[in-house]
């Protein structure tokens, strides 16, 4: 996958994790917030959709570092998808629940993929939080080389993705966004892309057949 935005568009983000958390279009701005609590912003984005938080499905990667992030959504009775991998997919996941069954995603993933999924949001819509997270003093240095001097800011979305952002991605293995390349006979291959652009508010699936050449 890969995102393309004007000069200055995308935030350099540096190789360390980041604390993210996003919602679909159509809630008011601010309606989530990385500094309320998991559980605050689940009964917050359930009292705006009408649903009781036992309705509410939050999206969260299968990591260690998250048992007490999954221990607080459990005590306020919401549904709880488990990824084993595939962040940016999880979180482009909310911009369609009906179709997903996923409201929410919640958690700690690369800095580098939050900026991606930050960039498709921008074509798709939706809301997005995140905050960089840093284990050591190497990260932190890792990151002041970045350009980054606030080591403690929340990024809004339009902080980590601005201006006119175009998204791209192609499945390698099946996921929950795109099916993965595809052995057919005769030597043929299918693939699956995705193609966003926020200034068009365009979305495009890609089928692709490909032949092996034979030398």
């Amino acid at each position: 996958m890969l995102a393309i935005a004007e000069h200055g568009g995308l935030l350099h983000a540096p190789d360390t994790y980041m604390d993210k958390l996003a919602i679909g279009p159509g809630y008011a701005d601010g309606l989530v917030d990385l500094d309320a609590g998991p559980a605050a912003n689940v009964k917050a984005y359930a009292e705006a959709k009408g649903v009781a938080p036992a309705e509410v499905m939050v999206c969260v990667l299968d990591r260690p570092r998250h048992e007490a992030l999954i221990a607080e959504l459990r005590s306020v009775g919401c549904g709880i998808k488990l990824i084993p991998d595939g962040d940016v997919a999880g979180v482009i996941a909310v911009t369609d629940p009906d179709e997903t069954g996923i409201d929410m995603y919640m958690g700690q993933g690369g800095a580098p993929e939050g900026v991606l999924a930050a960039a498709a949001l921008r074509c798709i819509g939706g809301q997005m939080q995140g905050r960089l997270i840093f284990r050591n003093d190497g990260e932190r240095e890792r990151a002041r080389r970045a350009g980054i001097t606030d080591l403690n800011r929340k990024y809004s979305l339009t902080d980590l993705a601005s201006g006119d952002c175009i998204f791209a991605a192609t499945g390698v293995t099946d996921g929950a966004l795109l099916q993965g390349v595809k052995r057919r006979q005769g030597g043929w291959f299918t693939t699956e892309s995705i193609v966003m652009r926020a200034s068009s508010g365009t979305v495009r699936r890609v089928f692709g057949e490909h032949r092996r050449k034979r030398l």
